[in-house]
């Protein structure tokens, strides 16, 4: 064991200070406030973009006409090209393994992955070349016809552009993370025009901290972008919904309770699915190639050969692209068969997870809300012989699975009732989305624990935390973790006169007085008894800490970490009462490791 060195020194053994690696700049809350609204606006700026070079590339490739004007909420009818536009997604798809293979391989797939990635692995440290290469990839995905959403992409360019902020200026992993949090959010509250879902998607999905210093700056982005969006792309919410206040009873019905339920259970269930079938495909494609070139080739085909079915079929493609005129349709009663929507769903279920297993760059965002529609519609359609009381009709339904399989495959359970609300704004099926989300949500984590964004870094061995602890030990008071055994020692005794026969490991704090007055503190195992065997004459207070962190019984740990951490001190002194502390005052010591203790017994696995 080490020798205790003379008290100037004995900082460095029990409490110390550390240095910083790096040179970071922490910029006042002011500063990245300020950093957020230039992040919201650019990222505003980027969604309007993003969206016009999908309406491009879905124009000249579907309908062979050079426009930037697309409404996603409206049926195009047949392609321009009849059965040639089997070729669209293909050779889209060609184009968007070129652009990711040689200049971003971060922006394959759905993007918010690889930002959860970026937050818990890589210090918050996204590059800017992602940003232009993944709002290009995912323009040509969609637009071409890869069944996936403009969320995810979106999400990563604000997070990239985010990130570049950060680093060219150089503030700290922690206000890195945050500015990164505050461009995604930006991103999904400009491209759905939901602002508090943005907020809540980056507080309840990215961000590992929740407090003033994160959540202010998110807000002001996501307030930034919104503002944006709506002055560029209009005011309107994302989908027109039919009033359903008339629909759903204003009293408790069995039937209605009962038919929710039921929508959330399966919606459960649909979002495992989901979660299953896309792992399945990333696993799959690399095994039947090692060409990126010929796996999307092959997935792609598919995609092309079920848009040429449907249209042959049905007169409309149906699954290609981010699907919100399937959306609409449902929600505007236009289409109401129960086996057309369940045959939707299960094609989109396969057309999204191959284009994102195949290679494709977009996000799941869209058809998660595609496939809860669908499959609420389809519930409502097939149930209502059975409970022809539930007030269930195939728009209440949609809305409802939108918000169940969104909550459910995401693990935003928050962000899905807010999100859907912001969309439709209809507060009418709010406590029954409520209902739905929560069970969806409890039946996916059932059957697989990991979340549609965070099972893809599992496979890597990046294990992302299931839930953000709010510091719930924080809760918890000085008096609750005290070490209750210490030893009080007058100045002028010495090691041998202090430190009792049977104390061998010197586990107790030894707090040094002086007249009544605490004069310092030896925190618990300095190694100080080593030394007492050595030079027994030695006095106590040549050891101990002069300035003294001090504590009342009642103080929160929030403030006792304050203390500790503006002191560089090992353990603090607490006492009881309010007047200026005396010796006889203390009651315990708290030292490092029983905050360590705390902080591990609040956690849950």
């Amino acid at each position: 064991m080490t020798a205790v060195q003379p008290s100037n020194n004995i900082k460095a053994i029990v409490g110390g200070g550390r240095k910083p690696l790096l040179e970071e700049t922490r910029a006042s809350l002011l500063v990245l406030c300020s950093l957020a609204l230039l992040i919201g606006l650019t990222t505003g700026l980027g969604a309007v973009v993003f969206r016009a070079l999908i309406a491009l590339v879905h124009n000249a490739s579907y309908n062979g006409r050079l426009s930037f004007i697309y409404d996603a909420n409206i049926s195009d009818g047949p392609s321009r090209f009849g059965d040639f536009v089997l070729l669209s997604p293909i050779a889209g798809g060609l184009i968007v393994v070129f652009l990711v293979r040689r200049f971003a391989p971060e922006a394959k797939g759905h993007g918010v992955p690889e930002v959860i990635d970026a937050i818990f692995y890589k210090q918050g440290n996204i590059r800017g070349t992602v940003a232009v290469i993944k709002a290009l990839a995912s323009a040509i995905s969609i637009g071409s016809g890869a069944a996936v959403g403009r969320e995810g992409p979106i999400i990563q360019i604000g997070s990239a552009l985010g990130s570049a902020l950060s680093q060219l200026i150089g503030l700290s992993a922690r206000q890195k993370i945050t500015l990164l949090s505050a461009g995604a959010g930006a991103g999904i509250a400009a491209t759905f025009n939901t602002p508090l879902g943005g907020v809540l998607f980056a507080l309840e999905i990215l961000l590992p901290e929740v407090s003033n210093r994160t959540f202010l700056p998110v807000v002001v982005a996501t307030g930034a972008a919104t503002t944006i969006g709506r002055t560029l792309i209009g005011p309107d919410p994302a989908f027109a919904v039919p009033d359903v206040q008339s629909l759903l009873s204003t009293s408790f019905n069995p039937q209605e309770a009962i038919a929710f339920v039921l929508l959330g259970l399966i919606c459960g269930v649909a979002a495992w699915s989901f979660i299953r079938l896309l792992v399945f495909m990333e696993d799959g494609f690399p095994k039947l190639s090692k060409n990126e070139y010929i796996q999307n080739i092959m997935g792609m085909a598919v995609i092309g050969l079920m848009m040429v079915g449907l249209t042959r079929a049905f007169g409309h493609s149906y699954i290609d692209g981010v699907g919100y005129s399937v959306i609409q349709n449902i929600l505007d009663h236009k289409i109401t068969t129960a086996g057309l929507l369940v045959l939707l769903f299960a094609l989109k279920l396969l057309a999204t997870t191959i284009s994102l297993g195949c290679g494709a760059s977009g996000g799941i965002f869209s058809p998660s809300l595609y496939l809860g529609a669908t499959l609420g519609a389809a519930f409502a359609a097939a149930t209502s012989s059975i409970l022809p009381h539930s007030g269930l009709t195939p728009s209440s339904a949609a809305i409802v699975g939108m918000a169940a399989i969104v909550g459910a495959g995401t693990g935003g359970v928050m962000t899905a009732i807010v999100m859907v609300f912001e969309m439709t704004r209809d507060y009418a099926i709010i406590v029954p989305v409520i209902v739905a989300v929560a069970l969806a949500a409890g039946v996916r984590r059932a059957l697989v624990s990991e979340t549609i964004y965070t099972v893809k870094l599992r496979h890597r061995g990046h294990r992302i935390p299931k839930e953000r602890h709010i510091n719930l030990y924080l809760i918890r008071q000085a008096q609750d973790i005290m070490e209750r055994r210490f030893i009080v020692a007058r100045a002028g005794t010495t090691l041998k006169q202090a430190m009792p026969a049977e104390d061998t490991d010197d586990a107790r704090a030894i707090v040094v007085e002086r007249d009544g007055r605490i004069a310092g503190l030896i925190p618990p195992r300095s190694g100080l008894w080593v030394e007492s065997q050595i030079n027994p004459n030695l006095l106590v207070e040549r050891f101990a800490e002069r300035r003294v962190v001090i504590c009342r019984d009642e103080d929160l740990l929030s403030l006792v970490f304050a203390r500790l951490k503006r002191h560089r001190a090992g353990a603090a002194i607490v006492f009881q009462g309010s007047a200026r502390p005396r010796v006889n005052d203390i009651v315990g010591i708290v030292t490092k490791r029983v905050i360590a203790d705390a902080v591990i017994d609040s956690y849950e696995d």
